[in-house]
């Protein structure tokens, strides 16, 4: 009874906030993966604040980026990014400013999350998910276990034809950039045209290019190594506690899943409370529960069970050492090259 008087007296001074009656304006559409938060949630979310909400899914950033840049976002209130598109679309003018007195809930972030380069303070992006990439392999396959980059693009011999890499142009990239000691966001030709030579070389000792079924691969045996964001990996662990993740010695990148309102909405207040909702410790945990994705929300992860942390381990990893690791940036008019480089090695 106590813990509902306080939700609701919490909720009055939000609706205070947002001068109360915005909330009655008109339903908000958001676009998310698919599976990416409680099926329930825009229901809860709705009956406690009287939000209308509906749900569209987009399978890829490059998608919503289509969608919202050709539409002007019209149509959209809240949009799942990655940090890079996150980044672009502020700098098309096509996301709004957050006003944070209207989502208090910031304050569950933990203060790495409120201090990232490509937002500093949260002007316009809230994290959602937070990891890194890496390898994830067969500890009972693999010996020596791999430390290196170079363990999976210059293999030996006996895991030749046991390996698959991401194929997504950022990922496929960042992997043989960090083994030659460059930025995962570097633009420079010399350096993507070394990358990619190591990365041609590479493709011939590969099982496949693989962004989804990986983990199954590692399951079954057909793959032994692989390369892999650390919450995919968390699958095969689920399945076979052999597996193993680690973050290269070179260093990884370091992505972030956000969470941005549109410069078109016409329902920016209930947005906001939208995403101040979806910040409560509660609600927020379901993604590190159920996704096995690590979590921004300092009050969320605290609230794990420390069983969760034990079976998979890099749900652990802290943000001071997530912080280590380089995050992707926007490449502006770079993209195209990186979209060119990875089409040339893989269609080669």
């Amino acid at each position: 009874m106590r813990a509902g008087l306080l939700r609701a007296a919490a909720l009055a001074c939000v609706m205070s906030a947002f001068g109360g009656s915005a909330f009655a304006e008109g339903k908000i559409v958001i676009s998310n993966w698919d599976g990416y938060m409680p099926k329930d949630l825009l229901e809860n979310f709705t009956k406690e604040t009287g939000i209308q909400a509906e749900m569209s899914v987009h399978a890829t950033n490059e998608e919503i980026m289509g969608k919202v840049t050709a539409g002007g976002g019209k149509g959209y209130d809240v949009l799942f990014v990655s940090s890079p598109f996150a980044e672009a679309l502020k700098k098309l003018g096509l996301i709004a400013d957050l006003d944070p007195a209207k989502i208090p809930n910031l304050a569950n972030l933990y203060p790495e999350a409120q201090n990232l380069s490509y937002d500093p303070g949260n002007h316009f992006s809230v994290p959602y998910a937070w990891g890194t990439t890496g390898l994830c392999y067969r500890s009972d396959l693999v010996s020596p276990e791999p430390t290196s980059w170079m363990d999976m693009l210059k293999p030996a011999d006996a895991l030749k034809g046991k390996i698959t890499m991401l194929k997504t142009d950022r990922w496929l990239m960042a992997a043989g950039l960090k083994a030659l000691g460059y930025s995962v966001n570097s633009v420079d030709e010399s350096e993507v045209g070394k990358a990619k030579e190591l990365l041609t070389e590479a493709k011939k000792s590969l099982l496949a290019y693989d962004d989804t079924t990986f983990y199954s691969k590692l399951v079954s045996g057909e793959a032994s190594l692989v390369h892999a964001w650390d919450g995919w990996c968390n699958y095969g662990i689920a399945e076979n506690p052999q597996i193993k993740f680690v973050v290269p010695k070179e260093g990884s990148d370091m992505w972030v899943d956000t969470m941005t309102v549109t410069a078109a909405s016409e329902n920016k207040d209930a947005a906001m409370a939208f995403i101040n909702y979806v910040l409560r410790p509660e609600v927020h945990k379901w993604v590190a529960e159920n996704i096995l994705y690590k979590v921004p929300n300092q009050k969320a992860m605290e609230a794990l069970d420390p069983a969760l942390i034990t079976q998979f381990p890099n749900i652990g990893i802290t943000p001071a050492d997530l912080m280590k690791q380089e995050q992707l940036r926007d490449l502006g008019d770079g993209q195209k090259l990186y979209t060119q480089t990875v089409t040339e090695i893989t269609f080669q």
